[in-house]
């Protein structure tokens, strides 16, 4: 539980970069720029398409095989906080998913706390999501419930991706 808080932490703290940097900056870009960030949506697009793919994959790669996904995390020597923060940080999804929400809630004439509260708000829940997932997972129940429904979360977040991409693309 306290590694996956911290890794937890380590996520929270690379939303964070991301939300600033769309709060202050891509937001701004995407609302003067139009044909950037079409662009940007179809390749994000294309981008989730690519993983959806790469999970479905995996599932049907698992399934005849009958293994069990590979869903262990691999330590890489690093702590889990500069895990967490760099899996996000090196995340492109996570850039390109808050700048065009966020883009919308920042055009327009705002009060000045208005970004800083878009921002409290990306990150707040980032801390309390990520948080809470990894205490309910210390419930074993929980746990073996979600290790042995690998197979259609994966595939359920799969046509979530594939959704959100055409989404992209239909504009």
């Amino acid at each position: 539980a306290a590694a996956g808080l911290k890794m937890a932490l380590g996520i929270a703290c690379g939303l964070a970069v991301h939300a600033t940097v769309a709060v202050v900056g891509v937001a701004a870009v995407f609302e003067r720029v139009p044909p950037l960030r079409r662009a940007l949506q179809w390749a994000a697009a294309l981008y989730l398409l690519w993983l959806a793919c790469g999970l479905l994959r995996e599932i049907f790669v698992t399934w005849h095989s009958g293994a069990v996904a590979g869903h262990e995390l691999r330590p890489n020597g690093h702590p889990p906080f500069v895990r967490g923060l760099l899996c996000n940080l090196l995340n492109p999804k996570v850039a390109l998913f808050l700048a065009a929400v966020c883009a919308p809630f920042l055009s327009g004439v705002h009060p000045a706390w208005w970004p800083v509260a878009i921002w409290g708000l990306v990150v707040g829940q980032g801390v309390l999501l990520w948080s809470l997932w990894v205490l309910l997972l210390q419930w074993r129940p929980l746990r073996t419930r979600y290790e042995h429904a690998g197979r259609w979360i994966d595939g359920c977040f799969a046509l979530a991706l594939v959704a959100l991409a055409v989404r992209l693309m239909v504009g």
